[in-house]
């Protein structure tokens, strides 16, 4: 019986193309890990040539630098959301649990710390400007003890650090793997209660003189 035909590839636009590469390259950093990034993986997994990549992206740095771009796009844009409800609601563990998620499950902690020890020092740039834009959008109206941008430092880090060290440090140290989200969540909150409890012992005399 002969073999059925291979399947036409599909001709797709460039945008099209490359989107297809990053999506690729994305389940292959969550499945795999970062090392599976690789040119020719994704496109053995796309069904394109090698050479059909090196011409959207230059080198594997160059995907790894775009899907990390693409990715600091979707965490910002979801941490945002939820910094808008925590704002409502008082709770910034929503925030915290994003935060942990992108880094960790999602491999962005991962893929930008795999970068770095490759020599690429820039490889955090896309994350830490998309951060820093939404600081800055965010910082309207912040009230906490600690300066947006301060609050913003601690939880980037400690969400980095967990997504690299925290499961082997919690277990070393006998704490719960949650550990350091539960961390992240107090101190956030110790920033708020601290603005709340101030503003609770002003008097109405003092109110009004406090915000003139």
């Amino acid at each position: 019986m002969p073999a059925a035909p291979a399947p036409a590839r599909r001709r797709l636009s460039p945008e099209a193309a490359r989107e297809a590469a990053l999506d690729a390259a994305r389940t292959l950093l969550v499945q795999d890990g970062p090392q599976a990034v690789t040119l020719k993986a994704v496109a053995a997994r796309v069904g394109r040539t090698h050479a059909n990549l090196l011409h959207h992206f230059g080198s594997a740095a160059g995907l790894q630098t775009a899907l990390i771009a693409r990715m600091a796009e979707s965490i910002v844009g979801t941490i945002r959301a939820a910094v808008l409800r925590a704002r409502e609601l008082g709770d910034p563990a929503e925030v915290v649990d994003l935060t942990f998620d992108a880094f960790g499950e999602g491999g962005a902690g991962a893929l930008a710390s795999w970068m770095i020890l490759s020599g690429n020092e820039d490889a955090l740039d896309p994350i830490l400007s998309a951060v820093h834009g939404l600081v800055d959008e965010l910082a309207s109206g912040h009230q906490a003890d600690e300066p947006m941008e301060v609050e913003t430092l601690q939880l980037v880090l400690l969400a980095l650090g967990d997504a690299l060290l925290g499961n082997a440090m919690a277990r070393a140290l006998g704490l719960p793997r949650g550990a350091a989200r539960g961390a992240a969540r107090r101190m956030l909150l110790a920033g708020r209660a601290t603005v709340s409890d101030a503003a609770a012992v002003l008097t109405p005399a003092a109110r009004a003189e406090d915000s003139r």
